[in-house]
């Protein structure tokens, strides 16, 4: 992929965000990537875009570190990170696991709680999700103050696994989410 077809794409794709201000609470303008998984060429491109940095950057950079070094999961965070991560998953050759709330989750489960814009809440992995040693990439749509992707990476290294890259479609650098994280990030769309 071209730079110049790269930067064509991410336009696009910005271009049918829709913004919804004070929302949950007020201050909040949240941003909502739903309508790209509408059109069917959009969400194409959307996943297209990412499988490509994965492929691109991501696994050579795990790959110099460690010969044959892959993608072992896709983490994905509750509930947009679940539209993302099992299509990325399936085209990776990983397996995916969801990160849930409190509670959603059956047998023996692992947790983390964060901070997050509007409050606090507490995620949770079952203990047998990842096997020790696995090479992991967390997937969001959205990266704003970081707490809840740092939770996800918190409950991959309790289960013995490493977050080699973390993924966003959006993120608000001015939040500084990303100097949270316990690894590398990356997002398609920086906005203010």
């Amino acid at each position: 992929m071209t730079a110049s077809q790269e930067a064509h794409d991410v336009q696009h794709l910005k271009s049918q965000f829709k913004f919804y201000p004070d929302y949950p609470k007020p201050g909040i303008n949240f941003c909502d990537i739903l309508p790209v998984l509408r059109d069917p060429l959009s969400f194409e491109m959307l996943i297209s875009h990412l499988v490509n940095h994965v492929f691109n950057h991501t696994i050579p950079a795990l790959a110099a570190q460690k010969k044959g070094a892959k993608i072992d999961y896709v983490v994905g965070l509750d509930a947009r990170g679940f539209l993302l991560g099992p299509i990325l998953a399936m085209r990776l050759g990983a397996g995916f696991v969801p990160v849930r709330k409190q509670g959603k989750l059956p047998g023996e489960c692992q947790q983390a709680i964060y901070e997050k814009e509007y409050g606090q809440d507490i995620f949770e992995m079952q203990t047998s999700s990842l096997k020790p040693g696995s090479n992991v990439l967390v997937v969001d749509d959205l990266i704003a103050t970081g707490g809840s992707a740092k939770a996800a990476g918190e409950l991959v290294k309790k289960l013995g696994s490493t977050t080699v890259e973390y993924l966003f479609v959006v993120a608000i650098p001015f939040l500084k989410g990303t100097d949270k994280l316990d690894g590398p990030s990356y997002s398609m769309i920086d906005i203010d």
